[in-house]
Formats: structure tokens, C-alpha cells, sequence
């Protein structure tokens, strides 16, 4: 912190400045003090509320492409700051005017220290708190790459250590940039502060290029030093891309996270949710409530709250206390006074100074490199009841002040996710991806934090791009063809549906004659529309249906528990209804136990009622027996579109007693195959089996059972599928394994991972396209049992293989699960892109952890998330 310089400015916007804090790349910050235009107004003791205003460098305001990445990264501040119960404590609200001559951003003044100069304070942070601060930095990161985002915006001056946690003041490459400079022909060039082993290799960074810079970050808090980068600066790069990093230093219990974090390749790094739940299960705002700074970083805090309390009230800089530490130039940053276009000193050998490969430097910026700006963050914004707060500033990287840092306008970590206000039932909750007047991609992009090109771009020790001023970038709010322009991002979601909080998270959804998305649940059936994300229509008087089919042209068909209904396409009113009492003339205690498979109209499903066997007469001079209650139990057929029974027939009562859950495995022209759940198994069939799976096959015309037998060694719960073609697909052990039915005979056997047997295989074409324990989805020939290709997921093993979903081209497959979802080329395994979405975390309860599901539609993968849902382009 130092007094204003001659040529600084007295006011900016309703505030006026009182000190400068710091000079960055690209910006100046200010400390000052004001009312914000609709604020609360002075504190009770007269003086104004302080405030941290960020000011872009006047030599960069005039470039149009650095205006829009100022406003791009005010505007991902503003929407990771949003949250459902408004602002944290001490955030307050945010103001800016990056829309005038010279842009600039304000938010609240919170005291912290960053995380460069905590370290020169105290030295290494204790082990808890570097939990907490990895743990809060991953929920963010996770935020940020939920809609495939990228941040580039970790470094040891843009992590601010406050009192009630950890916080974040960078949000894209020019925030965090080491240097920024203009270049001739009106481009931005910015030379990133940390490079990652991808960039080294001229690769371009995705959401695992913050994983292995936040390792570096973390290792950095816990040992004072970082792994890699100290050194020569000349060699960095390269012991970046090829030398293992030593953590001998680091704290026993926190090596394997932060190993994980900076491994070499992309696909070997956690993703950011789970190193927050490795690091903090009970989530880091918990672990911050009774202090987590030690004692004498809490003492530097406190005292700086003082000084500028003390500068708020005077309007003169008070005196450094001797007794407060004086930080020195942190590792990566450059001289307090230095040009945003300088090197960095040569003598810097600290975290973010990688130095010049001369191998690897270019003369040039390349035609790759030249990148566009987007507009806004990928992902949901606010719904028009309840806006996004105004952007925090557009922080930046890394000059020293003489004192313990001020803070620069922050956001609270860890954040929860913007949320849309819940909307009437009739207005819906659909919330666009970006802004409602651009449905479709954006040609300015398709991500916030920008990729550094595919060149060698290893410039002065960081990744650096250059932003062309004027892209060719219009306001036309027509759609352009959705796709992922970067590899691993997924594309810009064409809608994001938010089912309403005041309503139960559906049971189910299904897609109607690919216009309609149809969700049931406890309090009925919803439609919304696949065409825009609109919620069409609310039908209470489906409550709890759990299968939705098409019924023809017109109707949408329901089954709930104690009937079948049929709604009206247009406004969810139902035309016609059937209850199950009366589906068995006789039988009014039917009970359906749930649908087994459905296949054009007809759909199948499973029921019993009890029946009273009388006592046969008793012979002379004996007493009369009791009357016995057995249970009778039938598969149906039934055409929804004709409303009309096919047929039923008898089959084997479950364990209950109750009708047996079955699960279609083939449909084929002239019969289905089924196999019962393990959970509906009597003892006595689970005996007389033998540990094996009993598959029955019945005539699709009569419904006669065809046959009923075991298929070679599948057990009762080994996943399983069979073709048109007469073939059954099974895991057995760790393999897979195609038979002939029903003779059972083995055709071909494919070996798997040792401990990681399969998931539910499904057939496509001539593919059969299999997932496994060990999060891994491949492509196998079903002809031959030869593998056409294996790819990990990179998700963290679970209880359940990814389930997988082929797209209606056959061209794209997704798999998801618990963590993410992920898109591969169908044909050759390459793998498209990552999406992930942490939950929201509701203001009294816990963060989502539902798995993620897929349908498939014409060209669009519709992406569930326990209540929210996004619509994905795919080929």
C-alpha cells in the first residue's frame, strides 16, 4: 500500500481513492471509500464503507480485445460470487464500469493476506489449512468447470487468506497474467505465470491444466517452496514436462492428493470435486468457523483491518507498525513498480518464472493463438427474477506491495453455484446458457478461461496468447453450429432446465416423439420443451409416475403405481386412465409391480393378486382344513396406443410373496427375454439356480413361455444384454462374453481388467460399446469379440461402471456416473469432451451427489443432474 502517485486518479466512478494497493499486469488497484450507487450508506461512526476499486491500465483499455476479457472475467467474478442466499459475509455487493472510457470494477474491501505474502510472513502453512485452502479452491474450480470452463487463474498473489476462509481474485488468464502488453495490429498479448505440462508441449490447457497449477499452489503453501519451478528458471519447463516432482517436504497426508494433481498427463489428474472431497469431506466453509489462520497471519490480518480503517477515516496512510513483518517480492511476482510489459527480474526464480526455452519460443504469435473473447461464462446465468449481481473487479497478478497486502476485490470460496430463482410452474425454469438472445454457440468463444493455442508458446517462463482487437466478432443473436472448439470442453449447453425448488426432484424422465422431455415425480408429470428448455405444462394427476412412453401423435402415456394414465400432449390433461383393480376381472387387490421393458407400443409389465384355495372337504371324522391364500402372478402385454391388453401369462411368484421384477434384456421379432432382479428372487430359486441367472423368453404374439434357462456362468446381478440377431452379451468374472440362445452356447469371450468387471454393454450398429468398474468404455465387434478400443474415463473408481448412452447417429458416445460425463468418437475412442456439475448446495441441506444420466434425442444428449438438466449438441 502506498499514497496516490501524481498522475493516479482522485475519484473513479461515486468513490474516491485514498491509496494505491497495488500494480499488476493489467490493472491498478486503489483503495477508496464511498457509497455504491443504492448502497446502505455511511457506518455508524460516520465513515464510509472501504472499497478496493481495479482500474485497467490505460495503455491496454484502448484494445477492444482486452475490454472484452476485462468485462468476460468481471462477469465469471460476478457469477461465481452469485449464490441462493446472496452474498457472504464481508463480500457485500459488487459495482463496476466496464463499460466506460477506462474500465474498472468495485467491490467491498475484505481484510486478507494473499497467499504469496502469508508465506513470507510465517512461513509454510500448517497442514489444516492447507486442506481447507485446497478443498475451497477445488469447490470454486469445480464451479468453473461444471459448464467446461477453464480458469488459468491460480497464482500465489491471486489467493487471498481471510479470516472467514479462502478467496479467489483472479477469474481468466489476464487476472493471473504475469505480464500483458500491447502488440502491433491492436493485439493483447498475455504471458501466462504458471505453464503445465500440456502447454509445454504446445498443447492447449483444459480444466486439468488448474488441477496440476493448483498442485503447484498447494505444495507452494505447505512447503514455502514449489516443486519444479524453483531453480533455475531456464530449466523449469522442462523438468515441468518430464521431472517428477520431490514432495518429501509436503506433510505425509497431504502427498497423495497433490501427486495426483501434477501428474504429467491431463488424464491421470483428479477432477476438481474430487480433491475437494479428498481434502475436506464435510466441504471447507465448515472447517473455517473456529479459525484456521495460524496466529500470526490472523494478528497481520487484523492489523491491516486497522490501518485501513484507520487510512478510511484520516485520509492519510498511517505508519507500518515495526512490529508487523514487511513480505518481500513473492516467488513469481515482479517489482511493485515495474511496466506490465517487463520480464521478470532474472534473479526471480520463484513459482511462476519458468524462464525461455529457446527450442520452444516462436518468433511470432501464430494464427492459432489468435483467440476470440467470449461474451459471458458458459453456463446457467440467472433467471430474470433474480439477476447476477454486478461484476467484482478483473483482478491480476503479482507485484509485491512494501506491507501485507491489501486485498483486492475477492470472492468467498467456496461458492455455491448460480442458481436461477425458482419461476412460476407455468413460466418454468429454464435458464439459457448464456443470454437468451444467443441460443447457439458463441463465436467469441466457447470459454472463459482462453486456451494458450496449439503452438510451443513457452514465453519468458509462461504460457502466453495473444487476443486479436478486433475478431470480426457481431451481435447477431442467430445461432451458429454448436461445437466444441477446444478438445475436453464440452460445447455450450443449448438450454439448462432447473426443475423448480418448491417441487420433489423428478423420479423419472423420458423423452416424447422428440419434442417433449417428460419428468415425473411425486407431485406429477412436467413437460418441457426440447426445442427451447421451457416448461410447458404441470400434470398433478400424474403423481408418481415412474414410465413415460409415447402413445402416438397426440398422447403421452404414464404409468403410475395404481394406474395407467394417458395425458394430452398439448397441456398434460388426461384424455384416458385405467386403473390396475380393475385390469383382472375378479382380481381388485392387483398390484403392478413396476414396467419390465417397453418396444413401439407395447410395453410389459409385471403384477399379482391373491387368490384363497379352499380346504378340500375332510374325511370322515376329521376336521376341515384351513383355507390357504396363494399368489398369482402374471406378465402382461399391453399396446398403449390401442389401450388394449395383448395378452398375460402366468409366471413364477417373487419373493414377497409379490409379482417378480423383471428387466427386459432382447427384443426380438418373435419374442422378449427377460431376466428377474436378484433383489425379487425366492430362496428357493436362488437355490435351485445354483448362483446362476435364469433367463425366460416369451412369444411376443402369445405370450407363451418359449424356455427358461441359465446362460453359461452369468449370475443373477452380472450385467447383461442381448441383439435382434439371437446373441447374448454377459459379464462373467472380469470378462465378457457372447452366447447363442438359447442353447448357450459361447461364441466369443473378450478379457477385462483384473478386479473391474463390466457394466451393461449396448449394441449399436455392428459395436457392441461396454463400460467397466475401473471407469473405463470401449468399443467391441460384435461379430468377432475383437476390441476396436478401451478409454478411461478418468473418473475416480465408484460402486457401478459408467452407464453408457449412444447418440441416434451411433456417432458419439456418452458415459456417465456419480462424477462427470464423458463424450467419445463412437468409432476410434477419441475422446470429445468432460462434463461435470458439483450440485447445487441448498441453503439447509447437502450437495447433490446423484448420478448423472444421458438420453439421446436428434442431436441432442439431454444431461440430468438430480433437478437440473442440460441439453448438449452431439453428432
Amino acid at each position: 500500500m502506498e499514497a496516490l502517485r501524481q498522475d493516479d486518479p482522485r475519484r473513479i466512478g461515486p468513490y474516491a481513492l485514498l491509496a494505491r494497493l497495488r500494480e499488476t499486469a493489467s490493472a491498478v488497484q486503489y483503495l477508496g471509500h464511498g457509497t455504491p450507487p443504492g448502497g446502505s450508506g455511511p457506518a455508524a461512526d460516520g465513515t464510509e464503507p472501504a472499497v478496493v476499486v481495479t482500474a485497467a491500465r490505460p495503455e491496454l483499455a484502448v484494445l477492444p480485445a482486452f475490454r472484452r476479457r476485462f468485462q468476460a472475467e468481471a462477469r465469471t467474478a460476478a457469477l461465481l460470487a452469485a449464490d441462493g442466499n446472496g452474498a457472504r459475509p464481508g463480500s457485500g455487493s459488487l459495482v463496476d464500469g466496464t463499460d466506460g472510457e477506462l474500465p474498472w470494477t468495485a467491490a467491498p474491501y475484505v481484510p486478507a493476506l494473499t497467499l504469496a505474502d502469508a508465506i513470507e510472513v510465517s512461513g509454510p502453512l500448517p497442514e489444516q489449512a492447507v486442506r481447507i485452502l485446497g478443498a475451497g479452491l477445488a469447490e470454486t474450480l469445480s464451479r468453473v468447470h461444471a459448464p467446461g470452463a477453464v480458469l488459468q487463474g491460480l497464482a500465489p498473489r491471486t489467493v487471498l487468506l481471510a479470516e472467514d476462509g479462502p478467496r479467489l481474485t483472479a477469474f481468466g488468464p489476464l487476472g493471473a497474467a504475469a505480464a500483458a502488453e500491447a502488440r502491433p495490429g491492436g493485439q493483447l498479448s498475455v504471458r501466462l505465470g504458471y505453464l503445465t505440462p500440456e502447454q509445454v508441449e504446445g498443447e492447449e490447457p483444459g480444466p486439468a491444466s488448474d488441477l496440476f497449477v493448483l498442485g503447484l499452489l498447494l505444495a507452494y503453501a505447505a512447503t514455502g517452496t514449489t516443486p519444479l519451478a524453483d531453480g533455475p528458471a531456464a530449466e523449469g519447463a522442462e523438468r515441468i514436462a518430464r521431472t517428477d516432482p520431490e514432495l518429501g517436504a509436503v506433510p505425509e497426508e497431504l502427498r497423495g492428493p497433490i501427486a495426483r494433481c501434477l501428474a504429467k498427463g491431463p488424464a491421470d489428474r483428479p477432477d476438481a470435486g474430487a480433491v475437494a472431497s479428498e481434502l475436506a469431506p464435510q466441504g471447507s466453509a465448515d472447517l473455517t468457523k473456529d479459525g484456521w489462520l495460524p496466529e500470526r497471519l490472523a494478528a497481520a490480518v487484523r492489523q491491516q483491518s486497522l490501518r485501513v480503517r484507520e487510512l478510511s477515516a484520516t485520509g492519510h496512510l498511517p505508519e507500518s507498525p515495526a512490529a508487523e513483518p514487511t513480505p518481500q517480492s513473492a516467488p513469481g511476482s515482479a517489482p511493485a513498480s515495474a511496466p506490465a510489459a517487463e520480464s521478470p527480474v532474472a534473479t526471480d526464480t520463484g513459482t511462476t518464472q519458468l524462464g525461455n526455452i529457446a527450442r520452444r519460443v516462436p518468433t511470432t504469435d501464430r494464427a492459432t493463438t489468435q483467440l476470440s473473447v467470449p461474451q459471458e461464462l458458459t453456463g446457467a446465468s440467472a433467471s430474470p427474477a433474480s439477476p447476477s449481481p454486478a461484476p467484482t473487479p478483473a483482478p491480476a497478478a503479482a507485484p509485491a506491495p512494501p506491507l501485507p497486502a491489501a486485498p483486492v476485490p475477492s470472492v468467498p470460496l467456496p461458492l455455491a453455484a448460480p442458481a436461477a430463482s425458482p419461476a412460476s410452474p407455468a413460466s418454468a425454469s429454464a435458464v439459457p446458457s448464456a443470454s437468451p438472445a444467443r441460443p447457439g454457440v458463441d463465436r467469441r468463444g466457447l470459454f472463459i478461461g482462453l486456451a494458450a493455442g496449439v503452438a510451443g508458446l513457452a514465453v519468458g517462463g509462461g504460457g502466453a496468447f495473444a487476443l486479436a482487437s478486433d475478431d470480426g466478432a457481431t451481435d447477431d443473436p442467430k445461432p451458429v453450429p454448436s461445437r466444441a472448439v477446444v478438445a475436453g470442453l464440452p460445447p455450450r449447453p443449448r438450454w439448462v432446465y432447473r426443475h423448480p425448488a418448491a417441487e420433489p426432484s423428478p423420479l423419472a424422465a423420458a423423452l416424447w416423439n422428440d419434442r417433449l422431455l417428460v419428468l415425473t415425480g411425486e407431485n406429477g408429470a412436467t413437460a418441457v420443451d426440447l426445442r427451447t428448455g421451457r416448461r410447458l405444462w404441470a400434470s398433478p394427476e400424474a403423481a408418481e409416475g415412474h414410465t413415460v412412453l409415447p402413445a402416438g401423435k397426440d398422447l403421452c402415456f404414464v404409468a403410475a403405481p395404481g394406474e395407467f394414465l394417458w395425458l394430452s400432449a398439448k397441456d398434460g390433461k388426461a384424455v384416458h386412465r385405467e386403473a390396475h383393480a380393475e385390469r383382472v376381472p375378479g382380481a381388485p387387490d392387483l398390484a403392478v409391480a413396476g414396467v419390465v421393458g417397453a418396444s413401439g407400443p407395447v410395453v410389459w409389465f409385471t403384477g399379482s393378486h391373491k387368490v384363497t384355495v379352499k380346504a378340500p372337504p375332510p374325511k370322515k371324522g376329521k376336521k376341515r382344513g384351513k383355507d390357504r391364500q396363494v399368489v398369482n402372478s402374471y406378465l402382461f402385454a399391453h399396446d398403449v396406443v390401442r389401450r388394449a391388453e395383448l395378452w398375460r401369462t402366468p409366471v413364477p411368484t417373487g419373493r414377497g410373496p409379490a409379482a417378480p421384477a423383471y428387466r427386459v434384456i432382447a427384443v426380438r421379432e418373435n419374442d422378449v427375454v427377460v431376466r428377474q432382479t436378484p433383489a425379487t428372487l425366492t430362496p428357493a430359486d436362488v437355490g435351485a439356480a445354483k448362483g446362476k441367472a435364469i433367463f425366460r423368453s416369451f412369444d411376443r404374439k402369445t405370450g407363451k413361455q418359449l424356455w427358461a434357462r441359465a446362460i453359461g456362468a452369468v449370475a443373477p446381478a452380472g450385467a447383461a444384454t442381448g441383439d435382434e440377431q439371437g446373441l447374448l452379451y454377459a459379464a462373467v468374472g472380469d470378462g465378457l462374453q457372447a452366447f447363442e440362445t438359447p442353447t448357450g452356447k459361447p461364441k466369443w469371450t473378450l478379457n477385462g481388467t483384473s478386479g473391474a468387471p463390466y457394466g451393461t454393454p449396448v449394441v449399436s450398429g455392428t459395436l457392441l460399446h461396454t463400460s467397466n468398474l475401473g471407469q473405463e468404455v470401449g468399443a467391441v465387434e460384435r461379430a468377432t469379440g475383437r476390441l476396436r478400443w478401451r478409454r478411461s474415463t478418468e473418473a475416480v473408481p465408484g460402486s457401478a461402471a459408467p452407464a453408457v448412452t449412444v447418440s441416434t447417429t451411433g456417432r458419439t458416445l456418452l458415459a456417465s456416473d456419480v462424477s462427470q460425463v464423458t463424450a467419445f468418437a463412437a468409432q476410434d475412442g477419441r475422446r470429445l469432451w468432460k462434463f461435470q456439475d458439483i450440485g447445487a448446495q441448498e441453503p439447509d441441506g447437502p450437495t447433490i451427489t446423484a448420478p448423472y444420466r444421458v438420453l439421446a434425442t436428434d442431436g441432442t444428449a439431454i444431461v440430468q443432474r438430480d433437478r437440473i438438466f442440460y441439453a448438449f449438441p452431439v453428432a
